[in-house]
């Protein structure tokens, strides 16, 4: 029986994927840097071993699993190589993997995580699955009737798996460091509808989506009444969004899930037509409502008077959406918006994008940007970012308690780099002070 190491172990996706095959039964291990990451606790709870990079994890009978940020000069994967041991990138794997059950792709420029987080609390509920989250959660079950995953378009990975069917969120312009325009995303997508066996779960309302060519059957979803799955009535409640399903144009049933704005509600809608389309009951689906969410996505807490959250956006588009969505459940608080860039690339590309959709903020912090060890800082700062942004500021580790001013009010940390570390830095200093005043 092999043991199966995983090269970078602390990734997002390749946590995931270790927990899923820990689950199943197979003996797993990975190796990773000594940096703590949000994702190895899930790891620790199911005693899956990490050491620090080094050749000599590396042994005979290994089936060893690279994460795509490693390079074939790695130490580790160098050793595997020179021992001839089967080895796998991580979406060479996973589309191995998926082969063994009724797999659900989610994929999409945006609300990929949190639309496969909200698709597989439904099916857990209903039945054993195993599924893999874009924010480092896994699960395995040796007699899955489904297996939901996140499928990234990033330098064209996800054409590596042939899911039964794909829920498709959106086609919109990203990893500007890789792809070259919209045409060459849409490319990309297309490429992977040409890959789906069974059938595609599309928004509707995309303009994009609508001129994907599938050999497969496409049901569309959206708010627009030329979608096969309609939302309409749309409600915002104190604990939630509340809507109604037109099927076809004919009423389905009223669903509430326990977040704001329109791009959760449309999230849900792909779920529901996934799970309708392959016979789950409505009250089934109604397990929308129990959802708590995924990691780094609008997570809350509560300090004092202010409502701090957590949130992966990183692109213009999501920053729009979850500063909306803050605004649609806090209606009577102010916005203050801190935004770490992720990558110099993305933010040369969508500097004007990025400094729009934060001015919708009431008060803006930058933090510095976070670059990719792929790139190339060339002469870009953040510095650049801030003058396009009215009254804004640049935040430094030393100075968060700044934010202390803002009582009453909803601090959103935001990005996709280590932007957690300001939020950590905020938060001792309101204890530090807290201890004080005690």
């Amino acid at each position: 029986m092999t043991t199966y190491h995983f090269i970078g172990i602390k990734g997002t996706g390749m946590s995931a994927l270790a927990q899923i095959l820990h689950d199943s039964g197979e003996t797993v291990q990975g190796s990773d840097v000594e940096k703590s990451f949000f994702t190895q606790e899930a790891l620790e709870e199911k005693n899956i071993p990490i050491f620090p990079f080094s050749e000599s994890n590396i042994k005979d009978n290994f089936t060893i699993i690279a994460g795509n940020a490693y390079a074939e000069d790695h130490a580790e994967i160098k050793e595997a190589k020179r021992r001839g041991l089967k080895f796998y990138w991580y979406h060479e794997f996973l589309g191995e993997w998926l082969k063994q059950y009724t797999s659900i792709a989610v994929t999409g420029a945006h609300g990929k995580t949190s639309t496969t987080g909200l698709l597989a609390h439904v099916l857990n509920a209903a039945y054993p699955i195993s599924y893999l989250i874009g924010d480092g959660t896994g699960k395995g079950h040796v007699d899955s009737e489904y297996f939901v995953f996140e499928a990234c378009e990033y330098r064209r990975h996800f054409l590596r798996y042939e899911p039964d069917y794909a829920i498709m969120t959106n086609i919109d312009f990203d990893h500007p460091d890789y792809f070259t325009s919209i045409n060459d995303v849409f490319d990309a997508f297309q490429s992977m509808a040409d890959n789906v066996k069974k059938g595609i779960i599309a928004c509707g309302d995309d303009e994009q989506l609508q001129q994907i060519q599938a050999k497969v059957p496409v049901v569309y979803y959206g708010f627009s009444p030329s979608n096969d799955f309609q939302a309409q009535n749309v409600k915002e409640t104190e604990d939630g969004t509340e809507f109604d399903v037109f099927v076809r144009n004919t009423y389905y049933d009223t669903f509430k899930i326990p977040m704001y704005g329109d791009h959760s509600v449309l999230n849900a809608l792909s779920v529901i037509a996934i799970c309708h389309y392959e016979g789950l009951p409505s009250e089934d689906i109604k397990n929308l409502y129990t959802f708590e969410g995924v990691k780094r996505r609008f997570t809350e807490k509560k300090m004092g008077s202010q409502v701090i959250i957590d949130d992966y956006a990183h692109h213009p588009k999501e920053i729009t959406a979850t500063i909306n969505a803050a605004r649609k459940k806090y209606r009577d608080k102010s916005i203050v918006a801190i935004f770490q860039p992720h990558t110099f690339t993305r933010t040369k590309t969508f500097l004007q994008e990025f400094a729009d959709s934060l001015s919708e903020a009431d008060h803006v912090y930058l933090c510095d940007i976070f670059g990719s060890a792929r790139e190339d800082n060339g002469q870009l700062t953040i510095h650049d970012l801030q003058k396009l942004i009215a009254e804004s500021s640049i935040m430094e580790l030393s100075n968060t308690d700044v934010l202390q001013k803002y009582q009453d009010s909803v601090l959103i940390f935001m990005g996709a780099g280590d932007i957690q570390k300001f939020q950590q830095s905020y938060e001792d200093s309101l204890q530090q002070d807290h201890l004080k005043e005690a």
